[in-house]
């Protein structure tokens, strides 16, 4: 309800900017009159159904030019638009914003629905496109948009999302989970789950993940397929050879799209690390709410902050024998009485996974440096997943709240195949849940993906900065900000296998964007008549998948020393295609 609180209010302001422009000359249609002291110059644009003007004063200062705006056309008719860089500035974030939102209600929604029929069909179907729904959806608005030459311009936003979002994944995020997973390497070259003491350690410090995760690191890489038929073509100066090559490419992504969907069903190894993932999240939110109503102390201080004299007080409590240490005897009166809802894990079992989680020192035994510490991290989980407790409600909510979503997302993500669980209490429920929260961000998504590119098109004209560079930048935090947050909070927890989740995710949103977003892509090429002139953009979509991609299929170790490769590459794609379009003359 929070997130629909803010979708409402930040509605209510675009209305109340929508309002303002009619009382004032800031945003104006084409019809507006124009003042006779100013002179029209067209925009060049012929084939538009009705002549757009820019209006050109005859002079203006440099901040008149920057707060200022000419002529737009308004999205539905009513959304408001403006040709001023701030103006432009303030509608991208609010469509950044929603579309944002929209992302993630399909994100909860499609998991939500997992337990309509378990993982290896929606999980496996289902999830990847709806994960990559919103970005497909901008790239269809971006070609469809007004007539072959417009269409033909405003296409190459599409392209910036499409190559924005790859390189950004496999990056930045890439480097930052790489720096937020990482763990001391073993002499082994292995990294040790939960220990961290190395610091930044370039060669002493990284992250391991498992074979599974190469697999998805090779799928990735055999994903380019598409990329490479469409590109073959343009070798020969031929115009039906191009738009065979068009075509072709557009069938072979959406081959590759079946064949790893059916891959995804077949294999849901990605999906069942997820539900594993979300037992675990249970059994911490059921700890946690058995100490709280045990009365031993609030957990967190108004700040959000752990209260680690609370923290102390309860380690002192469970510590029977005053050493200073807690074994796994004692660890069980953070059990007594704990109610895990139907799971099959006893009490010896829940005791030892709390003990290989938070004993970093692997002594069989809990320090309160280590006990705070595990706490700690137990405690970031629960703010994550319900957000910060309000001062005067944390004792009635926020426990049971975050005991309540963990049990939400266990029910959703439980694989029957796997282990039995207990029944979902209310089945139609989850199902309402699910299907409204996917139909919320596809509407969302729907309505708002054509107001973001006028915006990303209308900052271009704004700026004289290309189009392409905006939605390569700004875009992608718009439409993968919930995949990220998600991939950081995994790689967090400093384990393997959650290290091999993250890094899983994000070779396969890649794979999605090769797939399915390159053959929208494609699909509006080839029918709207478009000219495919992207091989810049295409090199670096290339090289990066290549590279990172071939770097996790053949290993499964990474030093901190790697990130940098992966935060390199971020800027270097951007001078890549600069110089290859507009240096020497690609496009």
């Amino acid at each position: 309800m929070k997130g629909f609180s803010i979708l409402a209010l930040l509605l209510l302001l675009q209305c109340v900017c929508l309002h303002s422009a009619a009382q004032r000359p800031l945003l104006q249609s084409s019809s507006t009159a124009i003042d006779r002291d100013e002179e029209l110059v067209s925009d060049g644009v012929q084939e538009m159904a009705s002549r757009r003007f820019i209006v050109k004063p005859r002079s203006q200062t440099g901040l008149q030019w920057v707060l200022s705006s000419s002529s737009c056309d308004e999205t539905y008719g009513f959304l408001p638009c403006t040709v001023s860089i701030v103006g432009n500035l303030f509608l991208l974030a609010v469509y950044g914003y929603l579309m944002f939102q929209a992302a993630t209600f399909m994100s909860n929604g499609s998991e939500i629905l997992l337990s309509v029929m378990g993982p290896g069909i929606i999980g496996g179907l289902f999830l990847p496109i709806l994960g990559a729904f919103p970005d497909a959806l901008l790239i269809l608005v971006s070609g469809l948009s007004g007539s072959t030459t417009t269409a033909q311009s405003q296409v190459l936003i599409g392209m910036g999302l499409l190559a924005g979002s790859t390189v950004m994944l496999l990056t930045a995020l890439w480097g930052a989970c790489t720096i937020v997973g990482k763990c001391d390497l073993s002499p082994e070259n292995a990294a040790i789950d939960g220990q961290d003491t190395k610091g930044f350690s370039l060669s002493g410090s990284g992250i391991t993940t498992d074979k599974a995760t190469t697999k998805a690191a090779q799928i990735m890489v055999v994903s380019l397929i598409p990329f490479i038929i469409v590109e073959i073509p343009q070798v020969i100066d031929s115009s039906s050879a191009k738009r065979i090559g068009v075509l072709v490419g557009c069938i072979a992504a959406i081959i590759c799209l079946l064949s790893y969907c059916i891959y995804q069903v077949l294999q849901p190894w990605i999906q069942k690390r997820r539900v594993a993932y979300a037992k675990q999240k249970h059994i911490i939110s059921a700890i946690m709410k058995n100490m709280h109503l045990k009365g031993w102390g609030r957990l967190l201080r108004e700040d959000g902050q752990p209260d680690l004299d609370v923290l102390k007080s309860v380690f002192e409590k469970l510590d029977d024998d005053n050493d200073g240490y807690l074994t796994k005897h004692e660890l069980r009166g953070l059990l007594y009485g704990l109610d895990l809802q139907g799971q099959e894990s006893s009490t010896a079992d829940a005791v030892n996974k709390v003990m290989a989680e938070f004993d970093s020192s692997r002594d069989d035994k809990l320090s309160l440096d280590e006990f705070n510490v595990g706490m700690s991290s137990w405690l970031k989980i629960a703010t994550s997943t319900v957000g910060h407790p309000r001062p005067n409600n944390y004792s009635k909510k926020f426990m049971s709240d975050f005991h309540l979503k963990t049990k939400e997302e266990l029910e959703a993500l439980q694989n029957d195949n796997e282990e039995e669980v207990a029944e979902v209490d209310n089945p139609y429920k989850v199902y309402l849940k699910a299907v409204m929260l996917m139909l919320g961000g596809a509407i969302l998504a729907g309505i708002f993906a054509d107001p973001l590119v006028d915006a990303v098109d209308n900052f271009s004209d704004a700026t004289s900065i290309p189009s392409f560079f905006i939605s390569f930048i700004i875009m992608p935090f718009a439409t993968n900000s919930s995949e990220g947050v998600s991939a950081l909070i995994f790689a967090s927890r400093k384990k393997k296998r959650t290290a091999s989740l993250t890094y899983s995710e994000i070779y396969g949103a890649v794979t999605m964007n090769n797939t399915l977003c390159l053959g929208v892509f494609l699909a509006i090429i080839y029918i709207r008549g478009l000219d495919w002139d992207f091989s810049a953009e295409v090199l670096v979509i290339v090289l990066v998948v290549l590279v990172m991609g071939l770097l996790s299929s053949f290993r499964t170790t990474f030093p901190l020393w790697m990130s940098s490769i992966a935060f390199i590459f971020y800027p270097l794609t951007l001078a890549i295609v600069y110089v290859l379009d507009y240096v020497l003359g690609w496009s």
